[in-house]
């Protein structure tokens, strides 16, 4: 059996990528699928505006302060060649991930798009979902994780959450965008100081991270594989294998394509939900219970921890 699949996407599906072929229409549906969530992030009390304001002057009186090109400098790595699957618009972002408008909306979109997983989260919808995905890794990981890579870490929501979990751990976060991860560096130094290992924070491809073999007990990835075409997905987990201690474990948590909310999704809120996914079709068709398979690991528990979203837990052989 293979994992890999040609994407045959529903009738529905196929209408809608015939409708994001057609540039001018793409771009409609980009700018409505922003419209929306930062009408609903005002609906819930997440300011979006005023948050993202407060970020980009760090506090200052400054419209958007000279540190974050400092920042920005200390943890670019200047010899990375990105993917040419990453240099694609992501989230209705022309710029895709590499640029500061996306990386000071990171959070309060993540509010906003998680807010209506359960009817009564409201802005805790985000909270709720990262503390699901963790009762999934206390309730089968065999013990708590002393050395953590969190792939696609973003801005750090992921590496803090998990920092909350196991703060005993040492946690890397590594990710793609540089942008990204000055964020995750300010919201580091900025934090409360607690007795937790300070999270360390890595400019790389989560498929080729130079990271030493053998030396972490837990690769995590939150949100990441469905922004991944199927062979970039693959390389991950074969990365994940290659970085992982013997007994150590791979977990996923992402969109469930068997959730009955995609499959029911109205037409046009799927088209604007994938003018701003573009490997939404790998992602849904790509076997990854045999990928994870195939990459070394045990065959996988899944977990459904939201009504949309599952999480996938495997651990090396």
């Amino acid at each position: 059996m293979t994992a890999f699949a040609k994407p045959s996407p529903r009738l529905a599906s196929r209408i809608v990528n015939g409708i994001l072929s057609i540039k001018p229409l793409a771009a409609l549906a980009k700018n409505r699928a922003r419209n929306m969530m930062i009408q609903r992030a005002e609906s819930i009390g997440v300011y979006w505006r005023q948050e993202v304001q407060t970020l980009r002057s760090r506090q200052s009186e400054a419209e958007f302060s000279s540190d974050w090109e400092t920042e920005l400098a200390t943890i670019k790595n200047p010899n990375l060649i990105y993917p040419d699957y990453y240099l694609k618009s992501f989230h209705a972002y022309e710029e895709g991930n590499l640029g500061w408008e996306p990386a000071m909306e990171v959070e309060v979109a993540a509010h906003a798009v998680h807010a209506r997983i359960w009817a009564e989260a409201g802005a805790k919808g985000d909270a709720w979902l990262r503390q699901s995905y963790h009762a999934a890794l206390k309730e089968h990981l065999t013990s708590d994780p002393q050395t953590i890579l969190d792939v696609g870490c973003s801005v750090g929501m992921s590496t803090f959450a998990m920092q909350a979990t196991y703060p005993q751990a040492q946690i890397t976060g590594v990710d793609l965008s540089p942008y990204f991860l000055a964020i995750a560096q300010y919201r580091a130094e900025t934090r409360p100081t607690t007795d937790s290992p300070k999270p360390t924070w890595l400019h790389a491809a989560a498929e080729s991270t130079a990271l030493p073999e053998a030396s972490f007990d837990l690769v995590s990835a939150f949100l990441i594989f469905h922004e991944l075409p199927q062979t970039a997905a693959v390389a991950v987990l074969q990365e994940a294998r290659r970085v992982l201690k013997p007994g150590g474990y791979v977990a996923l948590m992402d969109m469930n394509p068997r959730s009955e909310i995609y499959a029911k999704m109205p037409p046009y809120i799927l088209t604007l939900l994938k003018s701003t996914e573009p490997y939404l079709d790998e992602y849904f068709a790509l076997n990854l219970e045999q990928a994870i398979y195939d990459a070394g690991f045990e065959f996988p528990k899944v977990v459904c921890n939201s009504p949309r979203h599952r999480t996938v837990i495997a651990q090396v052989r």
